[in-house]
C-alpha cells in the first residue's frame, strides 16, 4: 500500500490557487519555487507542487475555506495524518497538504509560520520579523506572491539543488535591501558560515 506522502501531485496553478483562496478573510502568499519565478519574471525550473504561505492563527480559518478538500497535516517530524473539521492545530506544526478528494492526487500545501495581525515572525528565529504590508508583492492579476529574499531565506536553511537553481536565479535581480536583509536574517537564522553569505 502506497503511503499518504508517497502518493502523486497535480499541483494547482498560481492562478487556480487564487480563485480557491478568493474569499479568504485572511492574507496568504504563493511561496516556494513559483515566488521565485514571480520575482525573475520567467519559469526557471519546473515544479512539482505549489505552496503558500499563512500565518499560523488563521488556520481554522483555512480548513472552514476548504471544508469540501481532503486535508491533511505533518505532525513533526513529518507524519501526514487527516486533518478534521474543528481541530485546532498545536503551534509545532507547519505543513498541511490538501486534495480536492481521497483519490485525488495531492494539490496545494499550505505552510503555517508565526506572526500578529500586523507582522509576519521566523519561527526559525523570533528576532526576524517583516510587517505583513511588506512580505510579498501582487502580480498584474493580483495574486500575492511572498518576496524572494524571504522566500530564499526558507530555502536557506538545508539547500537542495532546486533551492541552488532558485537562489542563483534570484541573486542578481535582488536590490541591495534585499541582499542586505536576506544576510542578516541567514546570519541570524544559520550562523555566520552559511555559504550564501559569501555572495550577497
Amino acid at each position: 500500500m502506497v503511503a499518504e506522502h508517497e502518493k502523486p501531485w497535480s499541483p494547482l496553478a498560481p492562478d487556480e490557487v487564487a480563485t480557491l483562496l478568493r474569499d479568504a478573510p485572511f492574507p496568504w502568499w504563493i511561496a516556494g519555487g513559483y515566488a521565485i519565478d514571480h520575482f525573475v519574471g520567467r519559469t526557471t525550473r519546473p515544479h512539482g507542487d505549489i505552496d503558500v504561505l499563512l500565518l499560523h492563527h488563521d488556520h481554522e480559518k483555512l480548513r472552514r475555506l476548504t471544508a469540501g478538500w481532503d486535508c491533511w497535516v505533518a505532525d513533526p517530524p513529518g507524519r501526514l495524518r487527516p486533518w478534521p473539521l474543528g481541530e485546532n492545530l498545536a503551534p509545532q506544526i507547519h505543513d498541511i497538504w490538501c486534495r480536492p478528494n481521497p483519490d485525488a492526487p495531492w494539490a496545494i500545501q499550505f505552510m503555517l509560520d508565526d506572526g500578529t495581525a500586523c507582522h509576519w515572525q521566523s519561527r526559525r528565529n523570533a528576532a526576524i520579523t517583516r510587517p505583513l504590508a511588506d512580505l510579498g508583492a501582487r502580480s498584474e492579476t493580483g495574486i500575492p506572491y511572498l518576496a524572494a529574499e524571504i522566500q530564499l531565506f526558507y530555502k536557506a536553511k538545508s539547500p537542495r539543488p532546486k533551492d541552488l537553481l532558485d537562489f542563483e536565479a534570484a541573486l542578481p535581480l535582488l536590490a541591495d535591501e534585499q541582499r542586505e536583509w536576506l544576510a542578516d536574517a541567514i546570519r541570524l537564522a544559520y550562523g555566520d558560515g552559511h555559504a550564501w553569505l559569501k555572495k550577497l
